[in-house]
């Protein structure tokens, strides 16, 4: 789908600084954004508090605004907008989810259940934990999990890099998650 007539004169009015343009660009896309940042984390399980589902969403705008609009005068308008802010959605969330469970980035909420009874703030998944169970995945398996959820890289991506055809990623993935789970040290 092409760029729709209203989105490139809203496209035009945020980059050009118009009265109430990117007021009008969240209104317009904000829906887009939550369901980005719900179906990212939904699809690695992961549970969001409110608090979680709003920083992440303020993230997504603030990559949009970064730098002048940089994200918005890069679009060559060969998509729909809508279709190009939900890959560049993804990627914020992705991003932003992999640094606060690998610890790089410090998050304030995210994500839930990261502590403890006791108050202590504990990694939800421990990097160094996770590289040794991949290790004891077979190598194609473990390559594909750690894509997925490490990397944050989509179906079609995991296909063309490894060859397999992309409706065996999922089922790939669903083997791969349940050997981990019988091998992974209770608590």
């Amino acid at each position: 789908m092409a760029l729709s007539d209203f989105d490139r004169r809203l496209l035009d009015r945020c980059l050009n600084g118009a009265p109430r343009a990117w007021e009008d660009f969240v209104d317009r896309f904000m829906g887009l954004v939550v369901h980005v940042v719900n179906h990212v984390a939904g699809s690695r399980s992961i549970k969001l508090s409110n608090a979680d589902r709003e920083d992440l969403i303020a993230e997504v705008f603030l990559a949009i605004i970064e730098n002048d609009h940089a994200v918005l005068r890069h679009f060559r308008g060969q998509s729909s907008l809508a279709t190009y802010l939900t890959v560049i959605s993804q990627r914020v969330v992705i991003r932003k989810l992999v640094e606060a469970l690998s610890g790089e980035t410090p998050v304030a909420h995210l994500p839930e259940g990261v502590v403890e009874a006791n108050g202590a703030e504990q990694r939800m998944a421990d990097r160094e934990e996770v590289e040794a169970l991949l290790e004891r995945l077979d190598g194609q398996d473990a390559q594909v999990v750690r894509m997925y959820h490490l990397e944050g890289k989509s179906y079609r991506d995991i296909s063309a890099a490894t060859g397999m055809p992309e409706n065996s990623v999922g089922p790939l993935l669903s083997r791969a998650r349940s050997k981990l789970r019988d091998i992974a040290p209770a608590d």
